[in-house]
């Protein structure tokens, strides 16, 4: 039975799109001679950070606590401790981007507190994710479709759609400032934060059968 021919298509497809969420990441620290004064003095200091989180609720999607460090700082010579350190951490992802720079404005005044971010991100299964595959296959099948029509022939069926590993890719996440304005209800300093488009990335290859070729006949020889 004579096999029908075969073309095999790239396509790709790259989306610039609004991030969903802003992960930012809050420290925390105590340090002291006095190990169970350190320790109050962190669980204070983590009381505070809840509080100002909980003032922020609606824009909260999730917080979660990153790790709990305690450790002593020994002195050269010996086991003698100099000195407790103590830590917590806590992530926290927001939504609710027009009071992103007040929240973090207000995190960062609190005492002995760290702020890194935002980190800007999509969420886990994006549609800006199936936008993109669909944008791609369509390519694909566009490029299939041209090497056909360049042998006089047209699509037949669709054989295969692969993939492969890596064919979606969420672009960097990072920090850009400029754009969404907030203001501290305290001091009144503002602080302002513009979300970065993520770059969506989709590539496929598409195998579909044609119709029989028209081909140009081999010159005759003399």
């Amino acid at each position: 039975m004579e096999r029908s021919p075969v073309v095999v298509a790239r396509g790709e497809a790259v989306r610039e799109v609004p991030p969903e969420i802003a992960a930012v990441h809050v420290r925390t620290a105590a340090k002291g001679r006095d190990r169970e004064a350190v320790l109050d003095r962190l669980a204070e200091r983590s009381a505070a950070i809840a509080a100002v989180l909980d003032g922020f609720a609606a824009a909260i999607e999730r917080r979660e606590t990153t790790g709990l460090h305690v450790h002593p700082q020994t002195k050269r010579r010996g086991e003698e401790v100099a000195a407790y350190h103590g830590s917590i951490g806590t992530q926290v992802l927001v939504t609710d981007f027009t009071v992103l720079g007040d929240l973090m404005l207000r995190l960062a005044a609190e005492e002995l507190t760290t702020v890194d971010g935002p980190w800007w991100q999509l969420r886990p299964g994006s549609r800006a994710g199936a936008e993109a595959r669909g944008a791609a296959i369509t390519d694909a099948l566009t490029r299939a479709a041209e090497y056909a029509a360049a042998v006089g022939a047209e699509i037949a069926e669709l054989v295969e759609i692969n993939d492969g590993a890596g064919g979606f890719d969420e672009g960097p996440m990072a920090f850009a400032a400029g754009g969404v304005r907030a203001r501290s209800a305290e001091s009144g300093p503002a602080l302002d934060l513009e979300p970065e488009a993520q770059t969506v990335r989709a590539q496929v290859r598409v195998t579909v059968t044609i119709s029989r070729p028209t081909l140009p006949g081999r010159p005759t020889s003399t």
